[in-house]
């Protein structure tokens, strides 16, 4: 018998997430039947989608929600064989017995010197997400001038690498200096710390005076308030995240961006990458592709030990990564 430990959410999350939230604990599986796999993960993805979709998508006493690779290490399934990786939607749980679903093979051709863990991050969900919204979303053009706000974080940072890329304009803006020296090394143009600024407004006329044809959002709250102000007419707004707002006990209220959108004839659109996921493999290849090529640079912030696993998801809602936030065994 093999012994999974999990973390269980013992009770939804009022405001900032708590460690009282959260339990550990041990359970044993079952032999896999046929057709079923043995999983044991090797890397953890700690996000930020999972605050709000803990509160739509579980129940109280559920697995926490999240992604990991890991690898298989009993099969009876010949779609996944012994020693094979997958990226698995299993939450956190240090092994899993499943009949292959909500399982997607780790692409074929993985280079040895590229961790696995990249595909949790920049080979992975928030690539996609950062691809998806430039070209599909905003379909940005060369020459255009985009901002991006929590822009060292996992999507926000290969958001703003594929936008030079295409030959544009970048601003970003983080909640530390470490992380704005970090934009300038992944050649953002212009990077500022928002919570040190005078005025958002200020830095952000100074950065682009001539205003933002595109804006990557994944903040919300009163950043955006200021930045669709900043747009250019006809501009355009990809919303991946809304951040600011995960933990607030009362919804946040006005101002409303109505006049601004209706005076400026914005483009503001939601969007997910599960949207274009029959694109997928095409686009993971290319993300690859500028990885090896040393176009696309990817950092981690890795926190070792399962035991740590709540730690470091509330470390990274308060922004305390760089880059992408990985949970190691």
């Amino acid at each position: 018998m093999v012994q999974a430990k999990t973390w269980v959410l013992t009770k939804h999350f009022d405001g900032f997430p708590k460690d009282s939230n959260f339990e550990l604990k041990v359970e044993e599986l079952p032999e896999p039947k046929d057709g079923e796999v043995l999983l044991q993960a090797v890397f953890f993805s700690v996000d930020p989608y999972m605050r709000p979709f803990s509160r739509v998508r579980m129940n109280e006493g559920d697995v926490m929600i999240g992604t990991q690779v890991a690898k298989v290490i009993q099969s009876n399934n010949p779609a996944f064989p012994v020693g094979s990786h997958v990226v698995a939607r299993c939450g956190w749980k240090t092994h899993t017995v499943c009949d292959g679903t909500d399982l997607t093979p780790i692409m074929p051709d993985w280079p040895e010197d590229v961790s696995l863990s990249l595909a949790l991050g920049t080979i992975g969900m928030p690539g996609l997400t950062a691809l998806y919204g430039i070209e599909e979303v905003l379909g940005l053009q060369k020459g255009e001038t985009l901002l991006v706000n929590a822009a060292a974080g996992a999507v926000g940072s290969v958001v703003g690498q594929i936008a030079k890329l295409k030959g544009c304009k970048v601003v970003g803006s983080a909640g530390s200096d470490a992380k704005v020296a970090f934009l300038k090394e992944l050649g953002f143009d212009e990077a500022f710390n928002y919570k040190t600024v005078s005025s958002l407004e200020e830095a952000l006329k100074k950065a682009s005076p001539e205003g933002y044809d595109c804006f990557f959002e994944n903040v919300g709250g009163p950043f955006s308030t200021v930045a669709l102000q900043q747009m250019k007419n006809f501009g355009r707004i990809a919303v991946c995240g809304s951040i600011s707002v995960y933990n607030d006990t009362a919804p946040q209220t006005g101002p409303y961006p109505h006049l601004t959108m209706i005076f400026k004839q914005l483009k503001m659109e939601g969007f997910m990458q599960s949207r274009w996921e029959h694109k997928h493999p095409e686009s993971l290849r290319r993300l690859m592709g500028w990885l090896k090529e040393g176009k696309l640079r990817s950092r981690e912030d890795i926190t070792k030990g399962f035991e740590n696993m709540p730690a470091a998801f509330m470390g990274m809602l308060k922004g305390e990564n760089m880059g992408k936030a990985i949970v190691t065994v």
